[in-house]
C-alpha cells in the first residue's frame, strides 16, 4: 500500500480558561492511497482535530505532517511537510491536493449549482473551458441532473446539495477527500444515498478520510479508527465494502464494543 499523509507525534494544544487541554498526543499514522478510513470517536476525543490537521485546515501545536509527492512518471519524489508552509502555501497546497466534504454544505447561496462548482475549479485551473466541462462529467457522476445545474441551493434537497458539495470537492482530482460528518444532518435514505456516491468514488480509486459518529456510515470504511481522549486507541481493518455483508457488521460492531462505544 501507498502510504499518501504520514504524521510524527502529531500534537495540538489549547488554551481553555488558562487551563492546557491537549487535544491530540503524540499521533504517528498513515493514510493509504485508495483507503477509505474512518475515524470515530466520542463527542471531545478529538477526531474532527486530527482531521482538520491531516487536511491542513488546522495548523497541530507539534509534529508533522507529510504528504507524499504524486508520481510524476520521471521518478521524481518531493514529499512535501505541511506543517513548514507559508499561509499561502498551503492554501494553495489544499485547493490542488484535497477536497472537503462537511456537515453543513456551504454552497454559496447567491450562486447556481453549477457556479458553485466552477468557482472551485476555476481557483486552481484557469481554463474556463476545461473546467466547465470537468464540472459538467462531476455533477452528471454524482447524479445532480442538468435541469437542476441552474438552480440555486436553496431550491435543491438537502441530498442534493450534498452531493453539489461532493462534486465541488472532485472537480479539482484532489489526491484525497476530507468528510465530516456528511450525513450528520440528512434522513437516512438522503444520508445513504450521499454515502453511496462516495463509496462509488472510492471503488474507483479516490482516497477518502470521513469521520463520523454513525456506525451505518463508519462501514463505508475500509479501515476504522477510534480516537480515545486524543490518541488511536484501535484499529479495525473491514477490508472493502460489500453492502449486506453481516461479518462485516459484527466485525465493526465487536470493535467499537471493545473500545468502550
Amino acid at each position: 500500500m501507498k502510504t499518501i499523509i504520514k504524521t510524527d507525534k502529531l500534537c495540538k494544544t489549547f488554551s481553555n480558561g488558562g487551563q492546557m487541554q491537549h487535544v491530540l498526543k503524540n499521533i504517528d499514522l498513515e493514510i493509504y492511497e485508495g483507503d477509505f478510513t474512518v475515524i470515530m470517536g466520542a463527542s471531545g476525543a478529538g477526531k474532527s482535530t486530527l482531521l482538520y490537521a491531516l487536511s491542513g485546515m488546522d495548523k497541530p501545536t507539534l509534529g508533522h505532517i507529510v504528504y507524499t509527492a504524486r508520481d510524476d512518471g520521471r521518478g521524481t519524489k518531493n514529499d512535501t511537510d505541511i506543517t513548514t508552509l507559508s499561509t499561502d502555501r498551503l492554501a494553495a497546497f489544499r485547493r490542488e491536493n484535497c477536497g472537503f466534504v462537511f456537515q453543513q454544505v456551504y454552497l454559496v447561496d447567491s450562486m447556481s449549482v453549477m457556479d458553485n462548482v466552477l468557482a472551485a475549479g476555476l481557483l486552481v485551473n484557469g481554463n474556463k473551458k476545461e473546467v466547465v466541462k470537468k464540472a459538467q462529467e462531476i455533477l452528471k457522476s454524482v447524479d445532480i441532473e442538468e435541469r437542476l445545474w441552474d438552480k440555486f441551493p436553496s431550491q435543491v434537497s438537502g441530498g442534493e446539495a450534498q452531493r453539489v458539495g461532493i462534486a465541488r470537492a472532485l472537480v479539482n482530482s484532489p489526491r484525497m477527500v476530507f468528510a465530516d460528518e456528511p450525513t450528520g444532518a440528512l434522513n437516512s435514505k438522503t444520508g445513504r444515498d450521499v454515502l453511496d456516491t462516495l463509496t462509488a468514488f472510492n471503488e474507483k480509486g479516490q482516497s477518502i478520510v470521513m469521520v463520523t459518529h454513525d456506525i451505518t456510515s463508519a462501514r463505508r470504511g475500509n479501515r476504522v479508527l477510534y480516537v480515545r481522549d486524543g490518541e488511536i486507541a484501535g484499529e479495525c481493518v473491514l477490508g472493502r465494502y460489500v453492502p449486506h455483508d453481516t461479518d462485516r457488521h459484527r466485525k465493526l460492531g465487536d470493535f467499537l464494543a471493545s473500545m468502550g462505544w
